[in-house]
């Protein structure tokens, strides 16, 4: 039975097909985007720098845990990063939550072309597992709000003048602010006068004033507007919020 070192995830089962080694993965990823987004107050917590060289590992039954390296060498299995901890202070989180993230897609391939090279994947093989692999967003990408192709968020700005439909127009028309500099020149006109009409703004976090350099989204329920960074919402990541909730509005909803 294949388990990870250092007990990250323990023993589990032995992947040996193609789909096997692929729901190997999809278990892995779950348990490690689970500690770098809704339970990322208690990874930050375990990953103290003051501790030794530690791991984040992720596990088939979609759990993770944060762990000492495997004592074997060569270990039963390819070894995440090793000491992530230590640069949790002195970088800003998002940053180091970011680079967790890349390091952690690089040790879940690593893992599954272990799996590959063991059990003898032949080349069709090798390529149906990575195409497999490939068809699902990043750790990455989950974690940063990263669109997948370029031009994702370029295309959601021309959409902000589009009025084709109301229902999928919600978040780019009504909610979200973007710089007039990545306009379109003959729109410039338009957002001098949106301009003009939010200069008075505050953001419902900070208080600052809006500026039309920054990335503002509108909540629905309290209709009060917040900077994308103070609320940690990306243009990328507006693109498909339906209804955006506020924090403040978050809570009461949790609290009733």
């Amino acid at each position: 039975m294949e388990g990870v070192g250092g007990g990250g995830g323990g023993a589990q089962f032995n992947p040996r097909t193609v789909e096997e080694v692929f729901r190997d993965f999809q278990g892995r990823r779950a348990g490690m985007i689970k500690a770098l987004t809704t339970e990322v107050e208690e990874f930050y917590q375990q990953c103290d720098p003051e501790k030794e060289n530690l791991c984040l590992y992720g596990s088939p039954n979609e759990q993770w845990e944060v762990n000492l390296p495997a004592e074997e060498v060569p270990p039963e299995l390819p070894e995440p990063a090793l000491g992530i901890n230590f640069a949790r202070d002195g970088m800003q989180e998002k940053d180091w939550l970011s680079l967790v993230a890349v390091h952690s897609d690089a040790w879940l391939l690593a893992v599954a072309f272990y799996f590959g090279a063991r059990f003898g994947f032949d080349k069709a093989d090798r390529k149906r597992l990575f195409n497999m692999i490939n068809d699902l967003p990043t750790i990455f990408e989950v974690v940063t709000g990263a669109p997948k192709k370029q031009g994702k968020e370029k295309s959601s700005v021309s959409n902000h003048s589009s009025n084709k439909s109301k229902s999928n127009s919600r978040v780019r028309e009504s909610q979200v602010k973007y710089s007039k500099a990545s306009q379109p020149k003959d729109e410039d006109e338009d957002f001098d006068e949106e301009d003009d009409e939010h200069g008075d703004t505050l953001c419902g976090a900070c208080g600052e004033n809006y500026a039309s350099d920054e990335f503002w989204i509108c909540c629905d329920l309290c209709e009060k507007w917040f900077h994308g960074k103070c609320v940690k919402i990306t243009p990328a990541r507006a693109e498909h919020i339906k209804q955006y909730k506020c924090p403040t509005c978050s809570n009461k909803r949790a609290r009733v």
